[in-house]
C-alpha cells in the first residue's frame, strides 16, 4: 500500500526520472532479432516500451502499480492508434496475468522490490513466462562506493535468478554515479 503511494505521489509530481519516453537501445537490439510473441513488460510506466513493442509486431500487456501511469500508457497508446492491454497490477502478485508470456521486460523493477518481493516476483515470472521464453532486465548493481539497500551483486543475481533462468548475456553500465547491468535470461524447462 506505501508502496502504491510514493510511485502515485512521484507521477503526480512527475519526479519519476526512470520514465524517459525512450525506448533503450538493448530493447531495440532484442526486438531486431526476435520474432513477434507475446510479451508482458513489468512496471510499464506511462507505456513507452509496450508501444515500441507493440509497433514490432508483439502483443503486449502492460503492468503498474501505478494508477496514474496506467491511465497515462492507455492515453499513450490510444493516441498511437494502438490498442495495447495495460492493467494496475503488483509485480509481486501478477493476480490477473496469465500467461504464457515469450518475453518478459523489466527495466528497473526488480531492485526496487523487498526480497520477499524479490522471491515473488520471481515465482510469478516463472509462473507466466515460457519455458524457453527470454527475459530481459535492467538492474542496479553493488559497484564501488555505492551502499544503496536497493543495488543487487551479482552473487545476488546468480542465487535469485538462477532456479528459473539461465544467463544468457550480461551488459555492465552505469547510470549517472550508480553501476547497472542489463540481463538476458532465458527460462529453464519447468
Amino acid at each position: 500500500m506505501i508502496r502504491r503511494l510514493i510511485f502515485e505521489l512521484r507521477y503526480l509530481r512527475e519526479k519519476t526520472p526512470w520514465d524517459t519516453g525512450i525506448s533503450p537501445p538493448e530493447l531495440l537490439k532484442y526486438l531486431a532479432v526476435s520474432s513477434p510473441g507475446h510479451a508482458l513488460d513489468l512496471g510499464c510506466g506511462t507505456g513507452t516500451n509496450a508501444i515500441t513493442m507493440t509497433q514490432h509486431g508483439w502483443q503486449v500487456i502492460g503492468v503498474d502499480l501505478s494508477a496514474l501511469a496506467i491511465g497515462t500508457a492507455r492515453r499513450n497508446a490510444h493516441q498511437a492508434g494502438l490498442e495495447i492491454d495495460f492493467k494496475r497490477e503488483d509485480v509481486t502478485r501478477l493476480a490477473s496475468i496469465e500467461g504464457p508470456f515469450d518475453f518478459v521486460l523489466d527495466i528497473g523493477c526488480f531492485h526496487s522490490l523487498s526480497s520477499t518481493g524479490q522471491q515473488n516476483y520471481l515465482q510469478n515470472i516463472a509462473r507466466v513466462l515460457k519455458p524457453g521464453g527470454a527475459y530481459l532486465i535492467y538492474t542496479w548493481l553493488v559497484g564501488e562506493g555505492d551502499s544503496s539497500s536497493m543495488a543487487l551483486t551479482e552473487a545476488d543475481i546468480s542465487t535469485l535468478f538462477e532456479p528459473y533462468f539461465e544467463i544468457h548475456s550480461f551488459e555492465r553500465g552505469t547510470e549517472g554515479h550508480r553501476t547497472s547491468a542489463w540481463y538476458q535470461m532465458i527460462r529453464k524447462p519447468q
